[in-house]
Formats: C-alpha cells, structure tokens, sequence
C-alpha cells in the first residue's frame, strides 16, 4: 500500500502536529481501537526489529541470557517494595475477573461476578517483583550468582495522555535483571549497561546522550540509584532514553533472597534492572526527520537503498529493471539491504517522494541515457542532494556512502545538542534561556529534593541528569542561592 504524500505541517509550524503526522503518514504507527495503545505498522516494527537485534547482540556480548516471565503479576508481590509500589500504583491495570456470561437481562456481554479471582493480578508494568520472587528459587550459592538475565516483552502502564511510540498505555521494551554477590558488582553492572544504551544510542541511531545519575525525585522506584541516557530533540525538549538502576537489596529483602557466602555465611543478593523501550523510535525520529518525512541513518534503516528505474513502455522497464537487480545483487552481498521498485502504476516522482517520506538513505535512479553512459544518479536523503556517478565500482562507492551518511546524520545532531546546552547563573538567565531557546540548561541546584520540585512547578523543567563528567565546582543553587558543589543539566521534557 502507498503512502500517504499529501504535505506535512511544518516542523518550525507545530513541532507536536509535524510528529504526529509523520508516524502516520510514514507508515510507522496509529492508534488503535483501544484507547491509548498503538498499532506498530511493518514498516515501523522493521527498524524496531533492527533495533531489537542489534541490542540482543549487545547484550549476549556482555554475557546475558533471555528468559521470559509471566505478564500477570500478584497483587500482593507489590505491596513488599514500598517504594516501587508508590511508585507504579497510579498506572496499573488489574485483572479481578477470569470469565465473561450473557446477561441474563439481555444487556449483551457482562463479567461473570461468580468468576472473581482469589487475588487479583497486575498486568506487568515492570517485572522486578514477579522475577525476584522467582529468583528466590534459583539462588542458594554463591556459585549461583551472578545472573544475568532480560527479557523482550510488552509491558502496561495506564497513561491518560498518550502519543505515538513516546507515551503509550502498551509498549514494547527489553528489560535486564540481574543478581550479584556484592555491592560492588551490581553497580559495575549498573554502568556497564548504561554504558552499552549510550554506545547504541550514539553509533547505531545517530543521536547524541548525556550519561548521567538521575535526581532522588526522578530515580527509578525501588532504586538506589538510577543512571540515564538524556537526548535532545530538535524542539528543545529532553527525552530520556534508557535508563539502568542500581536495586542495592531492596528486592532481595522484600522476596527474601539470600546466598550463602564462601565463608558459609547468609547475605541478601545485590540486583539491578535496566531498560530501554519503542520510546527510542520517538527519538530516532525527531532527532534528524525534517519537513520531507523521516531522515533515517543507515544502520536502522529497513532499506538501505532504493533503486527506481525511469523507462517508457515495458521493454525499457524490463531493461532498467534488469540491471538494477544485478547491482542490487552485488550490494546485498556487500550486506546493503536493497529494494528494486519496479511497480508500474505509480510514476517515478511518486516513488521518489515516498522513499524520501520514509527516510530511505539512498535512492539510485537509473534511465535508458544511464545504462547507455554507464552512470546512475545517487541522492542522499541526508542532504537531499543528487549526483550522476558511474556505474564502476557502484557498490564500493554506495557502501562507503552509507558510513558517510550514518556518521553525518550523528555529527548534526550532536552540533546541534552542544549549541543547546546553556550555562547560567541567576535565576532570571534560567527561565530567559528555557523560554526564549530550550535545551540543556547547566546550572547549580542545592542537592534537595524540595528546590527541585519548587523549580518544576514554576517551570516545568526538571534536572535531567547529573552528568557522569560534572566537574566539582563551588556556585550557588539558582533558585535558593544555598552552596551547590556542581552544574546539573535541566530541561523541559517528554
């Protein structure tokens, strides 16, 4: 099925409607019948499953196994982390019934009350209770741990106010668990996986991440410490994009899960969680789309390159057709994914401008003058420009020109991210700089939870992270003038 190629709003117009639509109309996503999930059209659930393998592979590379545990969870397993419970209760849905009947007054389909539950079930907003439960039963020993474990699964989280791929009731997400012998390796842990969501992050999608520890008021509940990849898209607003927490014993003392020492000893394990979700597929797309449609880099790309043959009448198709498949050959061993689109009910230019809709970074044109020069015409989607190259050494040429662009496409975004991070000192250059440009604001806070809440409710920012690289430096709070020993970054933010 085509596209839909009718003009976007834009960008600069209304940077919400211009992301709305473009989920659309790229064939990405919509909205379902159920009110605030989504439907994850071929298209979008492609580069999802590129970013799905490669993150896999991330993973496995640093010795984790993939497991799968129930999506239903007790009731009762939340009520034993304090903190986790407080902090996912306004967003869980609960399963009290397991059958539905006839209404015996005719009014169609009702819950059948004589099927109520013994205990109701949530469905899983975040698995850390049902798999520490569960761990209980795997550890004995030392020679137990570690384990390292993650699961790919969708997850519920009852969200009022939902948008495509960054905020919906359902969503699709990978989270890691994993138990440790001491203090010590579970915070190596912590950063070794942050450290992989930020490699990801910048080398794979192009966008650039600020690695930092998140406010006690934006920790993961039930965390210790929370780390986060903080990205910033092209209106100025923040998104977070992964995050791994340190869980110190907090579960492991809630589900009682002890390990007995090589000194024969019982301690409580040492655990973390981390995370990223379809909310990367919001960032990848309003880090580098613009008013044409999605600016995807190579490495994510579904199709890597477009080739569309310009002929009149079937013998020159069949020609064209021909030996663009025969460069398509050369390329797809080169492991370049390729479509020939050689369809003959819609014109070139409708091609042209749909590949370009969907953010394909190469589009190859070849024509009857092209095969008789032995030349083909390469645009980039990057810089929507065009050239006429030959046709020796095409592939060489093509691959090389994929590396260009994925690491273009990152060098954009990150010049752009460090001309958005502003220092301030005063609370009247603060507000001036979230309301007149937006971005990463750097400045000094007091270290307590009440300036930080103070501080969003007068402007909806809210620290961001406390970067991993923050140089000690002595200042005052912007909003308190108390002592402050470093910058934190804020932001207003998805």
């Amino acid at each position: 099925m085509a596209v839909e190629l009718k003009d976007l709003t834009k960008v600069e117009d209304n940077y919400s409607k211009w992301y709305n639509e473009l989920v659309v109309k790229a064939g990405l996503a919509e909205n379902s019948a159920v009110r605030g999930c989504m439907v994850i059209k071929p298209y979008g659930y492609a580069i999802w499953e590129k970013m799905q393998r490669v993150l896999d592979d991330m993973f496995k590379a640093t010795g984790h196994e993939n497991a799968y545990f129930p999506l239903f969870i007790p009731k009762s397993f939340f009520s034993r982390e304090a903190n986790h419970v407080e902090g996912f209760a306004k967003e869980c849905a609960v399963v009290t019934h397991y059958r539905l009947m006839n209404d015996p007054e005719g009014k169609g389909i009702v819950v059948d009350p004589s099927a109520k539950l013994e205990e109701e079930l949530i469905v899983r907003p975040t698995s850390e209770t049902i798999i520490w439960n569960t761990y209980k039963n795997w550890i004995t020993s030392y020679r137990d741990l570690p384990i390292l474990c993650n699961q790919w699964a969708n997850v519920v989280r009852w969200e009022m106010r939902t948008r495509l791929f960054l905020r919906t009731a359902e969503f699709l997400w990978q989270e890691g668990h994993t138990a440790h012998a001491t203090r010590e390796e579970a915070i190596a842990e912590t950063h070794k996986m942050v450290h992989v969501y930020e490699k990801f992050a910048q080398e794979y999608m192009g966008v650039p991440v600020v690695v930092g520890h998140k406010s006690p008021n934006e920790r993961f509940a039930g965390a210790e410490d929370t780390l986060t990849i903080e990205a910033l898209m092209q209106d100025g607003k923040a998104l977070q994009s992964g995050t791994s927490h340190f869980l110190g014993q907090n579960f492991a003392k809630a589900f009682d899960v002890t390990y007995t020492t090589k000194e024969g000893k019982q301690e409580y394990v040492w655990a973390t969680s981390w995370g990223v979700s379809t909310r990367l597929m919001g960032a990848l797309i309003m880090a580098h789309s613009d008013n044409n449609g999605l600016v995807l880099p190579p490495k994510l790309a579904p199709i890597q390159v477009a080739m569309v043959p310009i002929y009149k009448g079937d013998e020159q198709l069949k020609e064209m057709t021909e030996k663009l498949e025969s460069i398509a050959a050369e390329l797809r061993a080169k492991g370049v994914s390729v479509k020939v689109d050689a369809r003959d009910n819609v014109r070139s230019g409708f091609k042209f401008a749909e590949y370009e809709l969907k953010g394909v970074p190469v589009r190859l044109a070849l024509g009857p003058r092209d095969l008789q020069n032995g030349t083909i015409e390469v645009a980039r989607r990057d810089t929507l420009t065009k050239e006429v190259v030959s046709q020796e050494g095409l592939t060489d040429y093509i691959v090389s020109l994929l590396d260009q662009i994925q690491e273009n496409i990152f060098q954009k975004a990150l010049n752009y991210r460090n001309s958005m991070i502003t220092e301030v000192n005063t609370w009247e250059e603060f507000i001036k700089v979230l309301d007149n440009k937006g971005g990463f604001v750097s400045a000094h806070w007091d270290g307590t939870p009440e300036t930080e809440v103070a501080i969003k409710e007068a402007t909806k920012a809210t620290i961001r992270c406390i970067p991993l690289d923050a140089k000690e430096e002595e200042g005052k709070c912007i909003f308190t003038g108390k002592p402050s020993k470093c910058r934190v970054l804020f932001a207003r933010s998805y």
